[in-house]
């Protein structure tokens, strides 16, 4: 979207304070910038515009605002493949080098609010979702420290989160019914495996209770990350981690390994196993067994498992 011209040259000074609100059009007649999209750096004014929804972002995984840091975190331009350094981005990165204040709205169409000038502190990269829901790709998010505004506490679910959160791993209740991906693509809803996984977790747990045992979970933040990790349970009187899969193919099998792998340098379970829906074919319990993991399954009223030092057996 090619910039806004003005009659004349403008001569003004930026005269917006911290909670103005102006109308976009006016605001790029007055200033330059685009009119559209996300990022507006200006050819006439030594200014880079940036505007953000953080309520309509947080449903597609883009959880811009204020976080634990004090300072403000948005989201890259780039709708489709990994985010790249360029144009608006680079805009936001170099705008300290190339003589551009840093100008922050909420809001990106109509009547838009100045939340303030701000720098450039750094820049991280994320997972979340493409426009329209589409694969996961990796997108950039700057860190900005305001310049003339106080911090503000976090408002979204994700900053409310990494604020409260003091340790890297924390036991949480098995019935709190976050994932992963509620974090990274909260607006998309679960594929049927997923919920093949749910159900299975809730029918191991209640068999668990059944026998006297404590079941729960664990939410993990690694130092660097800004998306948690989830595990699917945690049997504490038999030092057991499990992670479920909706379906006992080689491809789950393996990924069940690579994510209990993942959590256990963080838990420090004493066993790992995968919970599946049915027995899985005996080269992959091979597998299993050759890495020194259990694999349970459903087996009449209750639960088979591969170690069987681990479970009572049904």
């Amino acid at each position: 979207m090619p910039e806004v011209d003005s009659a004349e040259p403008e001569t003004l000074s930026w005269d917006l304070e911290p909670g103005n609100v102006i109308e976009r059009k006016q605001l790029h007649v007055k200033f330059g910038g685009r009119t559209q999209g996300g990022i507006g750096p200006s050819a006439r004014t030594p200014n880079v515009m940036i505007f953000t929804d953080p309520i309509a972002g947080e449903k597609h995984g883009y959880y811009d605002g204020w976080m634990s840091d004090g300072l403000f975190h948005y989201s890259g331009e780039g709708q489709a493949g990994d985010q790249r350094m360029l144009s608006g981005n680079a805009s936001i990165l170099n705008h300290r080098a190339e003589g551009r204040a840093l100008r922050v709205f909420e809001g990106a169409r109509g009547h838009v609010t100045y939340l303030g000038e701000f720098t450039v502190e750094g820049w991280y990269e994320a997972d979340a979702p493409e426009t329209g829901d589409g694969p996961l790709r990796k997108v950039i998010v700057f860190r900005l420290r305001p310049l003339d505004t106080p911090a503000k506490e976090p408002g979204t679910k994700l900053g409310r989160l990494l604020a409260s959160q003091v340790d890297i791993c924390v036991e949480i209740d098995i019935e709190q019914h976050e994932t992963e991906k509620s974090f990274v693509e909260p607006h998309r809803e679960p594929y049927e495996a997923e919920r093949r996984e749910s159900a299975l977790v809730q029918q191991f747990s209640d068999y668990l209770r059944s026998k006297g045992y404590r079941v729960s979970r664990h939410r993990i933040l690694p130092d660097g990350e800004t998306r948690p990790l989830l595990t699917d349970l945690y049997v504490p009187d038999l030092g057991l981690l499990v992670e479920a899969k909706g379906s006992v193919t080689r491809e789950n099998m393996r990924m069940a390994i690579g994510q209990l792998a993942d959590y256990n340098r963080f838990v420090n379970a004493s066993y790992t196993g995968v919970l599946v829906p049915s027995k899985p074919r005996e080269d992959l319990l091979q597998l299993f067994r050759s890495l020194d993991q259990a694999v349970i399954w459903p087996q009449g009223k209750g639960f088979k498992c591969s170690d069987a030092r681990l479970l009572p057996q049904p």
